[in-house]
């Protein structure tokens, strides 16, 4: 590595924590918020939409999507995600972080809005339509993943560059968290400007017209928060990390991060790179093989069996309560009172598990370390997964719903304090820059593949073995029980892939990707690099 890289990339790892770290966190954080807003709130208005397209008159029980819809609906933007993790990942290293940066946003903006103003004259119409938007939210989100991490790992210094991370992702849990107050809030409005009788009462009038509304509002506002940082994003500078190491300007590198931190970079002369031609190796060489293959297969396999469990858990919060009784049956309610229940179902435990395990992450992953994180986070999550699944009978009595809560609550903590937060972090701070945001990209792609199965397969396998108690249209599943318990058990299993995964804490980026080794012998290459002089300002 040339010298006036090797000043730069220096000046970042010990830069003191600026105002520009925390605007940084910010415009990258309110990123995922807006994922986890679209990609969660759809659990919010899934039976309100089954109630207002699928409700069969004269049936003794308010409509519920069909299976195949269902799957749709809560999968479909999983798809797109994972095409624009391995897109975008792939775009922001060939193009830059920045100039892709704000794609993602202005497509999230864009498919927001048009989610909610899917249109269609029949029932399968508006579905099409929605779905069609939501694959291209997901598109946009899913380009996000991993540009947000790439960046704010490039910016950050190495002595806190965990814990900012950590920040960025933990924006998620504020967005699933506002969009069950969203969902609240409009749901309440309308339940007490249109009064309706529960379903059993009188099933028309449980399912005024204005309800068409409710889900559309609470998936259009999803586009707030993005559009609120469009411009700031559009300001950001070029990482100089990119910039040096990728474009090989590191003279432009040092002008850009003097701009937004408070060094000064003077680099007089740019002379040739003296990368070690083995430090230019592709994706798909036998020197990255040999280098990083064990740790792209543990980042792969990691994030893959945590999101089998964790986007199960989450986009179906809704029947789990409903299998346990903590939500009352769907007949006693109301169309509009049941995205009200459900959504407070959803505030309480991101508020009780979610939220607090991605800030306890923030504060304790520059001690702890990354892989101590991980592996605790599978460990507790496996063992709280069984604890609800063994003795489930147990939970299922109204005395002990409570305690029901409490544990499947500690759940989401230990997956947030743990690996929902790490295996974000982890693969912006393990491989080249010029590779970082592919292999972000991949590592996130193998984890929806893990939600896109968990929720095909939740969604099937949590059904009750008994005929008479499946949601129409679904055969008999091996029960909830049994889907809990396989959940903890991809837990376990998560534990092992873990040991594949290097621990980065207090190291640079470059010591991680051994980008920092010089091609012995090069001396002349050595010998003309430009004086480089470093000002605090």
């Amino acid at each position: 590595m040339a010298r006036e890289q090797a000043s730069v990339l220096n000046a970042l790892d010990v830069a003191k924590t600026q105002w520009y770290h925390f605007t940084a966190i910010v415009i990258a954080g309110m990123g995922f918020f807006t994922d986890a807003y679209d990609l969660f709130s759809i659990a919010n208005v899934t039976k309100l939409l089954g109630r207002l397209y699928y409700t069969q008159p004269g049936s003794d029980k308010p409509g519920s999507l069909p299976p195949d819809v269902s799957m749709a609906v809560n999968g479909v933007a999983l798809f797109g995600t994972l095409a624009g993790q391995v897109f975008f990942g792939w775009l922001g290293d060939k193009l830059g972080r920045k100039r892709v940066y704000g794609m993602t946003l202005a497509l999230m903006v864009i498919a927001s809005l048009a989610s909610g103003l899917s249109f269609g004259d029949t029932p399968k119409g508006v579905i099409s339509t929605l779905c069609f938007f939501r694959f291209w939210l997901g598109f946009g989100i899913g380009g996000d993943y991993p540009l947000s991490a790439t960046i704010m790992s490039e910016y950050a210094n190495k002595k806190t560059r965990g814990a900012f991370i950590a920040a960025v992702f933990a924006m998620q849990g504020f967005g699933i968290t506002v969009g069950g107050m969203v969902a609240l809030i409009v749901s309440t409005a309308f339940d007490h400007a249109y009064k309706a009788p529960p379903y059993n009462v009188d099933a028309a009038a449980s399912l005024p017209p204005q309800a068409d509304y409710v889900w559309r509002i609470i998936l259009m506002f999803g586009a707030v928060p993005a559009a609120m940082t469009f411009y700031s994003r559009a300001k950001m500078p070029e990482t100089a990390r990119y910039t040096a190491l990728v474009a090989k300007n590191a003279k432009q590198a040092a002008v850009d991060m003097s701009k937004v931190l408070q060094v000064e970079l003077e680099v007089d002369e740019q002379p040739k790179s003296c990368e070690r031609a083995s430090n230019s190796f592709g994706l798909f060489s036998k020197e990255f093989a040999r280098r990083h293959g064990l740790h792209l297969l543990g980042t792969c396999a990691t994030w893959f069996l945590l999101d089998v469990a964790y986007f199960s858990s989450n986009l179906f919060q809704k029947d789990i309560y409903t299998a346990v009784g903590w939500l009352p049956p769907a007949a006693e309610m109301n169309a509009i009172h049941e995205v009200y229940a459900v959504a407070t179902a959803q505030v309480l435990i991101a508020l009780c598990g979610t939220v607090p395990g991605y800030w306890f992450t923030v504060a304790l992953i520059d001690t702890l370390g990354r892989f101590f994180i991980q592996l605790m986070g599978f460990f507790f999550m496996a063992v709280f997964m069984l604890a609800l699944a063994i003795p489930y009978d147990h939970w299922t009595k109204k005395e002990n719903r409570i305690g029901f809560l409490v544990m499947y609550a500690l759940t989401f903590f230990f997956a947030n304090f743990g690996p929902n937060a790490t295996t974000f972090i982890v693969p912006a701070e393990i491989f080249p820059a010029r590779l970082r945001s592919t292999c972000h990209g991949l590592s996130a792609a193998a984890g929806k593949v893990g939600a896109i199965i968990g929720m095909l397969g939740f969604l099937y396998a949590a059904q009750s073995k008994d005929p008479e108690k499946t949601d129409a249209g679904y055969p008999p599943g091996i029960g909830m029980k049994n889907a809990l318990a396989m959940l903890g058990v991809s837990n376990f299993v998560g534990m092992l892939f873990t040991l594949l995964v290097p621990e980065a804490k207090g190291k640079s980026l470059e010591e991680m990707s051994r980008e920092n080794e010089e091609e012995e012998g090069d001396e002349t290459a050595k010998t003309s690099a430009s004086r480089t002089t470093i000002n605090p300002v």
